[in-house]
């Protein structure tokens, strides 16, 4: 196995960028908090064990033998299709990551309803500042991706299977295709963040509405400073009971995102059709 994992080095660092770049961008691994030298352990563990499975006598990978030299020497062809290996790469982890940004969204849209959104702290899942709702919803989306398995599917089946169906040439041929299946995935994040949001946000909406009422009709009994620890104690007490539902979407949003992951490998693989 070393022996040919030297002799065919090039195609070998095809493979590995691509493990690194997903990655890099996957939801926990991009986290400062894995070191880097983890990163490449792992990513070289995984194209240790997809690489007999790449030839460039047939499959996907033919199209990068005329870009190869001979000798091993790097030409700029070869560099270019490393980038375009890492962009598939970078391109896979961003799905991922955009299901995780969905829960994220919802939680800032809570934040934001309950008074909350000044509380922003750095959320080293998401690597960005985020209120503490918003946190909590990531974090809670992290631990259903974890305990069904769907990140040992994605690392293991889902890079397997990308390496059978696209590579940077099928990209760059099927663009329009490619943009047009992005554009559709940011639009499901937005849906998927009010559907995640709607309920407790219209709750405490009606109860501003009913706060700045009976403020105007007894402004004496100073009700806007009551109706801050109302907002909170009815969005927490929604937020508990409706736990239980907010798992079951999440996993309704991942096996969805995964079954587009799934999708865009095919569609690329038959040209975008």
């Amino acid at each position: 196995m070393l022996e040919r994992i030297v002799s065919d080095a090039p195609v070998f660092l095809f493979v590995a960028v691509r493990c690194f770049a997903t990655i890099m961008t996957l939801p926990l691994f991009s986290s400062r908090t894995v070191p880097r030298t983890a990163k490449i352990a792992l990513a070289g563990y995984m194209a240790f064990f997809i690489f007999p499975q790449i030839s460039l006598a047939d499959g996907i990978f033919s199209s990068y033998k005329n870009y190869i030299l001979p000798e091993g020497n790097f030409s700029l062809e070869y560099l270019l299709l490393l980038a375009g290996e890492a962009m598939i790469g970078i391109i896979l982890g961003f799905f991922v990551q955009i299901i995780f940004a969905s829960f994220s969204t919802a939680g800032q849209f809570f934040a934001f309803q309950m008074g909350l959104s000044a509380s922003e702290v750095y959320d080293s899942l998401s690597q960005v500042e985020n209120p503490l709702m918003g946190q909590f919803f990531n974090f809670m989306a992290m631990l259903v991706f974890l305990q069904n398995n769907w990140l040992q599917m994605l690392l293991l089946k889902g890079m397997s299977e990308s390496f059978k169906v696209i590579s940077a040439i099928s990209i760059v041929d099927n663009s329009r295709f490619f943009a047009e299946f992005m554009m559709k995935s940011l639009t499901l994040l937005f849906k998927d963040a009010l559907i995640i949001a709607l309920p407790v946000m219209a709750s405490l909406f009606l109860i501003n509405v009913t706060v700045g009422i009976l403020s105007k009709a007894a402004p004496q009994m100073n009700l806007l400073s009551e109706g801050f620890p109302v907002l909170m104690l009815t969005a927490y007490f929604l937020i508990f009971v409706l736990v239980p539902q907010f798992i079951e979407f999440f996993e309704g949003c991942f096996k969805g995102g995964l079954f587009e992951i799934e999708k865009l490998l095919i569609g690329l693989k038959g040209g975008g059709q």
